[in-house]
């Protein structure tokens, strides 16, 4: 009969202390422990060579250091580079580096699909399977970092992945609790130690979340806005439906942290015909008034299926210069890894598709 053996990747530092006294070990070992997975990204017991024999060897009979696999593994002629991610249960989920010149970011996942169904997104087409555990939310990077070779944590600051977006498939903050250890983990300073200022977590509108987000983590915030009425965001994003675009601004006017140092990201996918009219440019400066912000505007990336179309290069340019005409910056972002489907609003995961085809060859 096998021994499931337990995961220590995912375990906070007091949660990895615990472990270690049910086996009659002093809790400082899991500061071992810590920077043997985190800074030097050893998975193998015998690897850890500070780690004593006697519990190396208690540790190989109830333990075990273990990362998801990689299902699919794509590069886009961009350099963007593309995961699909297998979990235990035979779920998967996405993740992605997005490139820049000498550094990039790691988009991940929270959630395996997605509960929202904002109409211009893929991975809202998915229906929610289930959220990811800690271990899977750090796996994500873990495995990126093997894939870039970046283990031990480079101390030089001359990492490729320098930075993390929380904008992949799911709603970090449907999952927050287990967002939360996994960020803390990333955070921690002797081990990953990614600095809270380098991660972006994306909403689209948790509202009683934010404001315990910012408390307990610290983190960059962006908001999945892409309309500036209720009534045409009750369609793009329906979570709106449940918490209102003026509960929504509030929630980022007080969010802790904030300052024009440290601006709120407002995320704005541009749909031709929908939502990108000079009117609705000036009437998202009069939304933002007061709070310290910043936009990123989005070209629709298409997908199969969708039902809109990405406005013409010219209107957008034109929807940025009124928001830079009011103080804001407006970046429009340039798409990546859609030769991949690895652009934002392009991730969905084969899960579905591959347990109907089962189901349909077992009936």
């Amino acid at each position: 009969m096998n021994i499931k053996l337990k995961n220590l990747v995912g375990l906070s530092r007091e949660q990895l202390a615990e472990e270690l006294e049910l086996i009659d070990e002093k809790p400082f070992r899991a500061k071992q422990l810590w920077h043997w997975i985190y800074h030097q990204g050893i998975t193998d017991f015998d690897g850890m060579t500070s780690i004593g024999k006697p519990l190396r060897e208690k540790l190989k009979a109830g333990y075990e250091v273990c990362k998801p696999e990689i299902g699919l593994e794509q590069t886009s002629t961009d350099r963007t580079r593309k995961w699909l991610v297998k979990l235990e249960d035979g779920n998967e989920a996405e993740t992605v580096y997005i490139p820049e010149d000498d550094r990039g970011a790691i988009c991940m996942s929270s959630q395996v699909g997605c509960t929202l169904t904002c109409t211009f997104c893929h991975t809202g087409t998915q229906r929610l399977v289930r959220n990811l555990t800690p271990a899977e939310i750090v796996g994500q990077l873990m495995l990126a970092r093997d894939s870039y070779d970046e283990w031990p944590t480079p101390t030089n600051g001359g990492r490729m992945i320098s930075n993390i977006v929380m904008m992949g498939m799911g709603e970090p903050l449907l999952n927050y609790e287990n967002v939360a250890i996994a960020l803390k983990i990333i955070m921690d300073g002797e081990g990953i130690a990614l600095s809270k200022r380098r991660i972006t977590l994306s909403t689209s509108g948790v509202v009683p979340l934010i404001e315990r987000c910012g408390r307990e983590l610290g983190v960059n915030l962006a908001v999945s806005l892409h309309a500036v009425n209720d009534e045409l965001r009750d369609v793009l994003v329906p979570i709106n439906k449940k918490y209102p675009l003026k509960e929504l601004m509030q929630a980022c006017r007080t969010y802790p942290g904030s300052s024009n140092a440290r601006r709120i990201t407002f995320e704005y996918v541009m749909l031709d015909g929908v939502n990108d009219s000079e009117a609705d440019a000036r009437a998202l400066l009069l939304l933002v008034k007061g709070i310290p912000a910043k936009f990123n505007l989005i070209p629709f990336n298409p997908w199969p299926g969708s039902a809109y179309e990405c406005s013409n290069r010219e209107t957008i340019q034109r929807f940025s210069q009124i928001l830079l005409d009011g103080g804001y910056s407006a970046p429009i972002r340039v798409p990546r890894g859609r030769d991949i489907m690895a652009a934002c609003g392009q991730l969905r995961s084969e899960s579905e598709r591959q347990k109907r085809t089962k189901t349909a060859s077992a009936s």
